[in-house]
């Protein structure tokens, strides 16, 4: 599994966040659900993300992880935040407008899936993929144990072994 999220996790990252980006587009401009302040700020976050992911894995390059995980760690939790403002009645603040307010679900599939939902999922979908690809990448990285790869090989009549 290591060795999977090294070689795909920055692919499968990138996949999440185009996937993100289209649905979000479809939603706005084919549906024609206008979207609120919290969804634009969560596609500020996620739009860059699809660009970005896309020429890092191209080139197989990890050293954008570090600098991708605060833009996840912050879209993650507005969308979070956008989804209790959903969810939960007591939680809605007057931070969006009359015309798109925050607290309207525009869809709700199974009665918890909501455009928020989604969001938050994929961001915590690509937080998760750069992170086991991140840790892969610094496993594959780190220096042999001190005297690992010294001597000869085993059963080779020296150093006292037996053929």
């Amino acid at each position: 599994m290591r060795r999977f999220f090294q070689i795909y996790g920055l692919y499968l990252a990138w996949v999440v966040a185009t996937v993100a980006t289209l649905g979000s587009l479809y939603f706005s401009e084919v549906l024609g659900f206008v979207p609120c302040e919290l969804c634009w700020w969560q596609r500020i976050f996620m739009y860059p993300q699809a660009l970005l992911l896309g020429l890092a894995s191209y080139r197989d390059d990890r050293r954008i992880i570090p600098y991708l995980l605060p833009l996840n760690a912050a879209g993650g939790c507005i969308a979070a935040f956008h989804y209790l403002q959903e969810q939960v009645p007591g939680l809605r603040l007057p931070v969006c407008g009359a015309d798109a307010p925050c607290f309207t679900p525009w869809i709700d599939w199974f009665g918890f899936i909501t455009i928020p939902f989604m969001a938050l999922t994929a961001f915590t979908l690509i937080l998760i993929c750069l992170g086991l690809a991140r840790s892969a990448a610094d496993a594959a990285d780190e220096p042999a144990p001190a005297g690992a790869g010294e001597g000869p090989p085993a059963g080779t009549g020296e150093w006292g072994d037996t053929p």
